[in-house]
């Protein structure tokens, strides 16, 4: 789905269930064993792609999305949003 399309759903969902809180974590790649296993061989190239490309200079893992999950759920006054979690990768792509 595109990244704005997406955006809008998310807002227009926030809208229809309030006071339920809605909120989209968009993440990029994230190095996961599932990730590993889509990649296999390709893995390590990946991650070096990455860590050269990303501004944050490292490969998006696990923790970092879990940490964006709970500021979200403890702060009560964000819904309606989309949240991008890839290390900037939309910031680089072509």
């Amino acid at each position: 789905m595109h990244p704005r399309r997406a955006g809008a759903q998310t807002a227009n969902l926030a809208l229809e269930v309030a006071p339920v809180r809605v909120n989209l974590l968009a993440a990029g790649f994230v190095d996961t064993p599932l990730s590993a296993s889509l990649l296999g061989d390709r893995l390590e190239a990946r991650r070096e792609e990455l860590r050269k490309t990303l501004p944050i200079g490292r490969v998006v893992g696990p923790a970092d999305v879990a940490a964006l999950a709970l500021h979200i759920m403890a702060n009560g006054a964000l819904t309606g949003a989309t949240y991008d979690i890839d290390g900037g990768q939309q910031l680089v792509a072509h």
